[in-house]
């Protein structure tokens, strides 16, 4: 699975500044040794002496229990989307009170069987309304649940209840994280506080180049003008006071029916593949190689990302050999400030536009 990050955690060395004694080191690797780890047993060991520096910690129960509990929760959410790697997901948000008869369902329903046909499978919250509308378009089989433990009563859907990729979470952040991490688009449609936080969560960390870049659509019923309102408070308020860029605009666009939506998703990955950070350089995989005029054409449009050097089209590097399915693609190699990743969206959509060869 592609690192949610970007890649930008694959080069970085783990620290293993081990504080236990040394016995105590040779038995943590004697006992990951035993159990036996192919993968990364050097991270399983930090794992390990991590807790034991807890016990002596001195922490509360409570911390004690949060701290166990949301390994726990995201080791298991992990587990389940392993044995769907190979397909890409789409998550969608909105409002649980969203009603059977009202617009917005049947938009949420049509996408989520689109998107399915178009080989996706789709993550919701696995609540009702919106969610509920996009897990019947999508049927059960495609469908995975993030469903979120409340105080009051709270049961997942009748399409994804019961159903092994059905996740019960205890944290909000948790089922964040399982979110980004695991998703390759997002579409949101009208909802509250929730919805609105998991929208602005999302951008964000976009923003910041804490996550992958990727599609994000926001669909609403015909004629609906909840998106517009929301981007006219974005114009006239966060971009006036200069809160957000201009470039901030373009990890999202506003589709006005499920065809724009699923058009925009596919567009995306159209040339694109994905991008990785190795060191100060930036890896984009692409499906095709670009045409020279395409190369000539992204460095007279992009110059302003360039810390150093141009954007030059080539091969896998050397520290890429871990992903192995992905090693043939061509790639796009560039130097560049990391900053501005609203321009890295629309160095995507140029990528996707251009001639190949």
């Amino acid at each position: 699975m592609e690192d949610f990050t970007g890649g930008a955690t694959h080069g970085q060395r783990s620290r293993q500044q081990w504080t236990v004694d040394p016995p105590f080191n040779a038995r943590v690797r004697e006992l990951v040794r035993d159990w036996g780890s192919e993968k990364s047993p050097e991270l399983i060991e930090e794992m390990i002496v991590t807790a034991l520096k807890i016990a002596r910690d001195q922490m509360n129960v409570a911390d004690l229990k949060l701290i166990n509990r949301s390994v726990k929760e995201m080791r298991y959410a992990a587990k389940v989307f392993a044995r769907f790697q190979h397909f890409r997901k789409v998550a969608v948000f909105g409002s649980a009170r969203t009603l059977p008869h009202a617009a917005e369902f049947k938009v949420a329903e049509d996408f989520g069987r689109e998107m399915v046909a178009h080989n996706f499978m789709v993550i919701t919250g696995a609540g009702d309304g919106i969610m509920g509308a996009a897990q019947r378009g999508a049927g059960r089989e495609h469908s995975f649940g993030l469903n979120i433990r409340l105080p009051f009563e709270q049961r997942a859907n009748q399409v994804i209840e019961g159903d092994p990729k059905l996740i019960n979470l205890n944290y909000f952040f948790t089922r964040k994280l399982s979110f980004v991490k695991e998703t390759d688009a997002f579409a949101l449609f009208p909802g509250g506080f929730g919805t609105l936080d998991e929208t602005f969560e999302v951008l964000t960390l976009m923003q910041t180049g804490k996550a992958r870049v990727i599609p994000v659509v926001l669909l609403d019923r015909p004629d609906g003008n909840y998106w517009e309102t929301w981007m006219k408070f974005l114009t006239e308020h966060l971009l006036k006071l200069g809160f957000i860029s201009q470039e901030d605009f373009s990890f999202f666009k506003i589709a006005h029916n499920v065809r724009e939506a699923v058009r925009e998703i596919l567009q995306f990955y159209k040339i694109y593949h994905s991008a990785r950070w190795v060191g100060k350089k930036l890896v984009i995989r692409i499906s095709h190689r670009l045409s020279k005029k395409a190369i000539v054409d992204l460095n007279e449009r992009f110059s302003d990302l360039l810390r150093t050097g141009e954007i030059i089209q080539g091969v896998a590097l050397r520290q890429e050999k871990n992903e192995p399915e992905i090693w043939g693609l061509p790639r796009l190699i560039l130097n560049p400030n990391r900053k501005s990743f609203g321009r890295f969206r629309q160095l995507i959509d140029a990528v996707n536009a251009s001639s190949i060869r």
